[in-house]
């Protein structure tokens, strides 16, 4: 290879190795196609022109002979049934030469041997044959006898040396035209040679190419790309060979020098994240020490603190009993203080351990149906609804993985609230409903309250966060905080919906179970909408758009069977306590 050479690339080597080898295929091809076509003529002319002359020639000097018998014997006997083969024959002797005619048309030289044939043949007709004929009709056999003579032979003689001059020449066509079939036929195997050596050369040029330009580069490539993967990344790494072998080398050494940046990088970065685990395990030592502390904490507020909270309650509640109307109205108002302080500072102790509790000191996840568990929500509220006259249904709910006493928590602080914040001269009403979506249960508690201004809406659920002053509405500021956390330690999130027309609307959602998914998704068609039936996803009823007529409300406070539902139960706990067999709406009503 030249120098010029050298700097070829890989394609176009390849690419004119390519066009030589199909180059020279071409013209071997080219060559084939002519012999072939050359080899198939002689071939025709042996088998389809000589061959069938030949015989055709030996048939019309039969038929020729069939003639001069036909007449020798007309001429002994008379008899005109004598001269039927004389008839046939040159009937014959007409089809065969139309027939020799056109396969003597490439052959001049035969084509007046054989006219020269046909010539004598007519002549020994017009000679003998006729007169013959002619002599016997008109004076017997005995004249037709007179006529055939030695020179009648000789004449049909000449016919018979005619047609052997004639068979002849067809014999030298036909050994010529084999010796072109043998001679085309070695030319087509010498080219088919040629063009075998013309691929093994070509091969060979090929693997030695590939040996010396592909095969030793990536070996060399290969070896170096190893000493670098084994860990010497200051190692350079060159190629050789074509250009683009050069190229690649060139591509991987520059890879090799960002990996061995990056790594550097990454060591730096793995000292750094060893002194943070360093300093992160220091703080969890930390968080573990503060979190022993925060316990003892939680002990000494459930026990220690609340001791000396319940004495000073417990002794200004004497005081007040004991000493009312005896002292001036002022120090009655400060004893009332004094109570309200201490009622008021257990009540936030209690709420804040509870907050401290969530998620901490934990019962472990199980099958909650929410259906049982709002008879017991319903239980727990009873007072707080009987004193509101406060009406408290559900839907349908489901059953979900979750911790029962949290959960009961969740939905007790949601109900109080709404019960809690009523509008004056309405009966408070509450209702919880459920609906699937996507791979959620979304609970909704809403009430017809005095609402929630959009302002507002993330700040109720701060701990602490009051709207209201605490002579308006009761209570330390926390049960929502409880809410949020209680949502969140079951995986879902809670918020406020702002677009209800009245009351307030507390959303949250928790985590459907895979078989309540697969249902939904199963009973849903191929374009998104329900099969058949109502929407699956959606479970319950929803009070504030007036769809709460499934369900009949005994006037003496009894829970009554749905619409079309059968028997009634007998009060409103026990029917609660059955909600998770029904299949419809359940409603507690206090009156």
């Amino acid at each position: 290879m030249t120098t010029r050479g050298a700097g070829w690339s890989l394609r176009g080597r390849l690419a004119v190795l390519v066009v030589v080898v199909g180059l020279l295929l071409i013209g071997v091809a080219a060559a084939e196609a002519v012999v072939a076509t050359r080899n198939r003529a002689h071939i025709d002319a042996v088998l389809n022109q000589t061959g069938p002359l030949r015989a055709q020639s030996q048939e019309l000097l039969a038929v020729l002979v069939d003639q001069e018998t036909a007449i020798r014997g007309y001429a002994l006997t008379g008899d005109r049934e004598d001269l039927v083969p004389f008839d046939t024959g040159r009937q014959r002797e007409q089809e065969l030469a139309t027939s020799m005619d056109r396969l003597l048309a490439g052959y001049p030289e035969l084509h007046d041997e054989f006219g020269t044939v046909r010539q004598r043949a007519e002549q020994w007709r017009q000679a003998v044959a006729l007169p013959v004929i002619a002599a016997i009709e008109t004076g017997g056999a005995a004249a037709g006898q007179q006529l055939l003579t030695d020179r009648s032979r000789q004449q049909f003689d000449q016919i018979r040396i005619a047609v052997d001059v004639l068979q002849n020449g067809i014999l030298e066509v036909r050994d010529e035209a084999a010796a072109d079939v043998r001679s085309t036929s070695n030319l087509l195997v010498l080219l088919l040679i040629i063009a075998a050596l013309v691929v093994l050369v070509a091969g060979v040029v090929l693997l030695t190419s590939l040996e010396r330009m592909v095969i030793r580069p990536l070996t060399s490539l290969a070896g170096q790309v190893r000493e670098v993967a084994v860990g010497d990344y200051g190692h350079g790494i060159t190629g050789t060979g074509p250009p683009e072998f050069r190229r690649l080398g060139a591509d991987v050494d520059a890879m090799r020098q960002k990996i061995a940046a990056d790594l550097a990088e990454v060591r730096e970065a793995r000292e750094r994240i060893e002194w943070v685990n360093t300093q992160l395990q220091k703080q969890a030592e930390e968080l573990t020490r503060s979190n022993r502390d925060l316990e003892q904490f939680a002990y000494v507020a459930s026990h220690d603190l609340q001791e000396p909270l319940r004495k000073v309650a417990s002794f200004c509640q004497l005081l007040q009993r004991r000493y009312a109307g005896r002292l001036d109205e002022r120090a009655d108002q400060y004893i009332a203080f004094a109570v309200d302080g201490a009622q008021r500072m257990q009540r936030l102790i209690n709420d804040l351990l509870a907050f401290s509790r969530i998620g901490r000191l934990t019962t472990g996840f199980t099958d909650v149906d929410l259906n049982r568990l709002m008879a017991e929500v319903a239980a727990q509220t009873e007072p707080a609804r009987q004193y509101a006259d406060a009406e408290l249904t559900w839907g349908e709910l489901p059953v979900i993985r979750g911790e029962e006493p949290l959960l009961t928590n969740l939905l007790v602080n949601l109900v109080s609230n709404s019960v809690k914040f009523r509008r004056a001269d309405v009966p408070p009403k509450v209702h919880v409903s459920a609906r699937l979506i996507g791979e959620d249960w979304e609970i909704t508690c809403q009430d017809n309250g005095i609402g929630i201004e959009p302002e507002f809406a993330d700040k109720i659920f701060v701990i602490f966060q009051r709207l209201h002053a605490k002579d308006a509405y009761p209570g330390t500021g926390i049960g929502l905080a409880i809410v949020k956390k209680i949502v969140e330690y079951h995986g879902g999130r809670v918020w406020v919906d702002t677009d209800v027309p009245e009351g307030t609307a507390i959303r949250f959602t928790l985590p459907a179970l895979p078989a309540d998914v697969e249902a939904a998704n199963s009973a849903t068609g191929a374009d998104g909408s329900a099969a058949d039936g109502p929407d699956p996803a959606e479970v319950g009823t929803d009070v504030a758009a007036g769809r709460a007529d499934d369900e009949v409300v005994a006037g003496d406070g009894t829970v009554g069977a749905e619409a079309g539902g059968g028997s009634e139960r007998p009060s409103a706990v026990a029917g609660l306590a059955q909600a998770g067999g029904g299949t419809g709406g359940m409603k507690e009503a206090v009156g």
